[in-house]
């Protein structure tokens, strides 16, 4: 079998935009999805799963390097999108990583809008390894893209 990079590329780049689009700028208050989710910890396989009933309609994948946690990638099942559960999936993976104290590395995109979105859980970003989801580009109707990172410049 013979695995097209680039197709695998261009399926996770998609899957991650419909994510973004869907996450919803309203307050965390009003955060959960339209059923009932369970968020499970499937620290065997680096995944917390979003349950409905029997069936696991997301997840978030993470690994732990150098006693932080990595959060690589989300998934929401397409029956599922748009009603909220990526949101409530990455609000409550971020809320249980602060009750833990460890701090995070972003790699998936959909994390890092979603912190973007809600800046609160801007000081779980490890400082010294953010990850490249940690800040995402935004560009203004006039062209350049900005960053939403705190940091300050140097120029």
């Amino acid at each position: 079998m013979t695995i097209n990079l680039d197709a695998e590329a261009a399926t996770r780049e998609e899957n991650n935009a419909a994510l973004v689009a869907a996450l919803d700028k309203a307050g965390l208050s009003e955060v959960e999805s339209s059923w009932g989710l369970d968020v499970i910890n499937d620290a065997e396989h680096g995944r917390w799963v979003a349950v409905l009933g029997a069936d696991a309609i997301a997840e978030l994948t993470y690994r732990f390097v150098g006693g932080r946690v990595v959060l690589l990638s989300t998934w929401v099942d397409h029956a599922y999108r748009n009603h909220r559960v990526a949101t409530e999936l990455v609000a409550r993976v971020l809320n249980e990583i602060r009750e833990s104290g460890k701090k995070i590395t972003v790699i998936c995109p959909v994390v890092g809008e979603f912190i973007a979105r809600n800046p609160e859980y801007l000081d779980l970003i490890d400082k010294v390894h953010p990850g490249a989801g940690a800040y995402p580009q935004h560009k203004p109707a006039g062209g350049r893209a900005t960053s939403s990172s705190p940091r300050s410049s140097t120029t």
